[in-house]
């Protein structure tokens, strides 16, 4: 085969990247050790100024007025290349230890004692200096934001990427500064009092029992080569022992389910999840040609009751709505009696949609959603009467009975059908084999719908909301008044927090962590459940006073954990959720290989804006890419579910078929889009999938791209063959400093203007892709517009409007000229009725006949430039018509095959 003529200078033919192993330690301890005359540290403190560069030059102040105080200790000084981590990782760490250091330090002479959460001025911040960086806004949920001075920094600020232009040169433009786990304390950043511009970072242990004076590797300053990089070696390195590095995405093996269309029950049903839903709702995807291949049982599957109730009563018949089940907790660890009285073959014989009303559970969410309103709004006139008001209270009081009674007629309906479906002798001959519950019930499904491979299921991490109900389990369960961290205070309200703050939580003794998770675990895997989302991750920072503080009580449940999963799910079946806070990614990611990248999706603005329908989702959006920056050193970030048939639900699945997961939807029963569906899903129910995670473009990263009314956000991917920009209007909404919470920017809610360029695509993050960088022309495929554009490296940049949440996807194809008689500049675009097209290319080769060969997945037009019309075109081996205009557009129809995997053969004659 005569090699082609490759204007992109390409490597051989790409192949499947393999997904990294677990590592052990004896397979990967490292044989490197430091040069024995190291060069001087990037970093140096010196009267009073943390300064990076060497000479005067090419030296920046990152901090100035620091204190005695304040420590900084090269990596090269405490660097042990012997540990167990993976060789490559060692490796670069110790290339890279002289280009970082800890920051810490210690407590000031006058300080009266050791304490449990000291909190240090490390310095000002000079500026004007573009700073990006990310804080919890919630206990659990973290945002963007960029700023220019110290006085912009938020509280329980997780990391500052500083941008430092006259080092660029020296490798280091960009400065990453990031809080660690030390020891038994762990750390954040918070702006000093006043509008000084100083810098605090806090360490915290979260018991007054456990205390320290040294705090000298509490946080790490080091260089990042570019700011979209990856972070591996710019978190402490393997090897300085004293802050853990936590466990990176190179480590583990990604559950099977980021390859895969999965439905979620969250949205459609709430709490009142039940057999005949489920199945309904999984009918009607698989129906459609949209088979999942995996489900989640979200909230409400679970045994929960209150500490008021009587000792076996299970309290979920009566919820609906999340909040309602906050405060009740595990008394048993199977399901709750909807699942548990389901008999196999119960839904063989009767499949719901022959008596299933799919519009009752939106009814009874529907008269839920009314008595929370009008709650409300009793609390508000309550607040007005308090004021002075004259407000007569009864009429709400007797709406709400009113309301009440009709939810449990509503419910009561509900129930009788599924007593009636599970009942013994509606089951008789119905071909079951006498199983009963959510075992019977995982079969029956899996018999019905032979695509479905994974069943996840929801749960807390301390087993329920509330934790454990003392006394109901053989557990030494205890309810723990919770007590948030002081550096929460200026967090948003959280309706989850005053419920667990209201009821405590049931926690299960730290030392029997692990038999917690076994109990749970083992039998849900021996009913057929394959996997665990792990919700409500940092409560334990709330409870862990009398357990050596939030630091050692975190290490005992993650071990407890990470040991379950192994054991019980391949290692792999978790998706952590509510889990965006350092600690945890040092401390909880042994075995957790995928996370949520953003807040909740919410299709409503919960508070009553009208407009959070519309600006919600770019915040959503907003904080998964730039999350992820962090994040996906060390889980593969997770964007959420959506719902297909919300008003922005085209917006949502542009996102999400480029971010690298997983794309799965928690639509109603009859609430589908499922042309939208189709642009983003194969007919087996697999996703063509990116092969990195989508991360912001570098021109947008110091940017606003909420509410600067200017600034589009862009996020880049890479497919096998081409990369893809993913450009999205999420104007509208943010974080409010001085309101602390998230609201709508109504005034930034208008059109924005944007470029892109081949640059835009980090090319070099993967090795299989990095030839792509050296083209010197693409061709670039624009999804909504459907232009075929031809680029060169030094094009001007393509131009581009868009309107309040709407999107474009663009994507870059590098031109390859081939040999032969014939030559042909071409490039591969994909198959355009996916919103991710490229993802849809498996293979291709030139042949030496001037023949371009083709191996694509699904059905529908592929699309490919080419300046040179061919001769015939063959899909599967017969002739097939083909269009080609102008412009080198060069368009086939595809046929799926139900074979090999639905991937065809198509070629090009020249």
């Amino acid at each position: 085969m005569a090699p082609p003529n490759n204007e992109s200078n390409p490597t051989p033919k790409a192949t499947a990247t393999a997904a990294p192993k677990i590592a052990t330690a004896a397979a990967t301890a490292a044989k490197a050790s430091p040069a024995s005359s190291p060069p001087p540290c990037l970093f140096s403190l010196k009267d009073g100024e943390l300064t990076v560069g060497g000479g005067e030059a090419a030296k920046a102040a990152l901090l100035t007025g620091v204190p005695g105080n304040v420590t900084l200790t090269p990596f090269a000084a405490v660097f042990d290349p012997n540990t167990a981590a993976p060789r490559e990782l060692v490796e670069r760490a110790v290339a890279n230890a002289r280009r970082g250091a800890f920051l810490g330090f210690t407590l000031p002479p006058e300080a009266a004692a050791a304490t449990d959460r000291a909190a240090c001025r490390v310095g000002r911040l000079p500026g004007p200096r573009d700073f990006l960086s990310v804080f919890r806004f919630k206990t659990w949920w973290s945002t963007a934001w960029a700023g220019r001075r110290g006085r912009d920094l938020q509280m329980e600020t997780q990391w500052v990427l500083l941008e430092v232009p006259k080092l660029a040169a020296a490798g280091a433009r960009y400065i990453l500064v990031l809080p660690l786990v030390q020891g038994k304390f762990r750390s954040a950043i918070f702006p000093s009092a006043g509008n000084d511009d100083g810098v605090v970072i806090c360490a915290e242990s979260g018991s007054k029992a456990v205390t320290d004076t040294d705090f000298s590797r509490i946080a790490t300053s080091t260089p990042a080569t570019t700011r979209t990089r990856s972070c591996t070696k710019l978190t402490s390195p393997p090897g300085c022992t004293s802050a853990p590095s936590g466990w990176l995405i190179q480590e583990k093996a990604p559950p099977p389910i980021v390859d895969r269309f999965g439905w979620c029950t969250w949205d459609a049903f709430y709490l009142t999840v039940d057999p005949a839903g489920v199945w309904q709702g999984v009918s009607e995807l698989a129906g459609a040609g949209l088979p999942p291949r995996f489900v989640i049982i979200d909230d409400g599957w679970q045994s929960v009751s209150r500490d008021g109730d009587p000792p076996h009563s299970d309290a979920s018949s009566g919820l609906v709505l999340g909040g309602d089940q906050m405060t009740a907790r595990l008394h048993r660890f199977d399901e709750c009696p909807r699942f548990r009285s389901y008999r196999s073959g119960a839904l063989l014989r009767r499949p719901p949609e022959t008596f299933y009303d799919k519009d009752l559970p939106k009814a009874v969410i529907r008269k839920a959603a009314e008595i929370e309103n009008t709650g409300k709004a009793k609390k508000k006139a309550a607040a007005a009467a308090a004021q002075g008001g004259a407000v007569d209270l009864s009429s709400f009081d007797a709406k709400i009975a009113e309301l009440r009674h009709e939810l449990e007629k509503l419910l009561a309906k509900k129930d009788a059908v599924l007593g009636k479906l599970c009942s013994a002798n509606d089951v008789a001959g119905g071909g079951g084999d006498g199983d009963i519950g959510l075992k019977a019930f995982m079969k029956d499904m899996r018999r019905r719908f032979p695509a479905l491979d994974d069943v996840y299921v929801w749960q807390a991490l301390c087993g329920g909301w509330g934790g454990v109900r003392p006394g109901a389990t053989p557990l030494d369960a205890r309810v723990v008044p919770a007590r948030p961290s002081p550096g929460l205070a200026g967090t948003m309200h959280d309706l989850a927090v005053d419920r667990i703050i209201e009821g405590g939580i049931g926690l299960v003794h730290p030392d029997q962590a692990g038999e917690l998770y076994e109990s749970m675990h083992s039998y849900l895997a021996g009913a057929g459940v394959t996997g665990v989302k792990v919700d409500v991750i940092h409560t334990l920072e709330y409870v862990c006073e009398d357990h050596g503080g939030r630091v050692e009580l975190a290490k005992a449940y993650y071990d407890g954990l990470s040991k379950s999963i192994a054991k019980n799910f391949d290692g792999t079946g978790i998706i952590a959720s509510m889990q965006q806070c350092n600690d945890f990614f040092f401390l909880g990611t042994r075995q957790v290989a995928m996370g949520r990248a953003g807040d909740d999706f919410w299709f409503e603005d919960p508070n009553g804006d009208p407009m959070g329908v519309y600006w919600l989702q770019g915040a959503h959006m907003v904080n998964c890419a730039y999350n992820s920056l962090w994040m996906g050193q060390f889980i593969r970030p997770d964007w959420d579910m959506f719902q297909s048939d919300h008003a922005c639900a085209a917006f949502h699945a542009a996102s999400r078929a480029i971010c690298g997961g997983p794309v799965y939807v928690s639509d109603s029963l009859g609430g589908h889009d499922f042309a939208l569906l189709r642009r983003l899903v194969f007919p087996d129910g697999t996703v063509p999938r990116c092969l990195h995670y989508a991360l912001p473009t570098r021109d947008c990263l110091f940017k606003n791209p909420l509410f600067d009314q200017q600034t589009v956000l862009k996020i880049w991917n890479l497919n096998k063959f081409g990369g893809v920009i993913g450009a999205f209007n999420c104007q509208g909404a943010g974080w409010d400093p001085a309101e602390h919470r998230v609201r709508g920017y109504s005034h930034c809610y208008k059109p924005v203007t944007g470029k892109v360029w081949p640059a835009d695509v980090e090319w070099r993050q993967r090795e299989e892709t990095s030839a792509m960088a050296n083209a010197t022309s693409y061709a670039v495929y624009r999804c909504q517009t459907e232009e075929l554009l031809l680029m060169t490296v030094h094009s001007e940049p393509i131009q581009f409007t868009l309107q309040p949440s709407s999107f474009e996807l663009f994507t870059f194809a590098p031109v390859t000229t081939t040999g032969g008689a014939t030559k042909v500049r071409f490039a591969p675009i994909g198959m355009v009725d996916l919103l991710n097209c490229g993802g849809a290319i498996v293979d291709m080769e030139y042949g030496s006949g001037g023949e371009m060969r083709m191996k694509v997945k699904g059905s529908g037009r592929l699309l490919v430039y080419s300046d040179v019309k061919p001769r015939r075109s063959l899909v599967d081996g017969c002739e097939a018509e083909f269009e080609w205009g102008s412009g080198g557009k060069l368009m086939v129809e595809v046929t799926r095959k139900q074979d090999k995997d639905g991937v065809s053969d198509v070629v090009f004659h020249y």
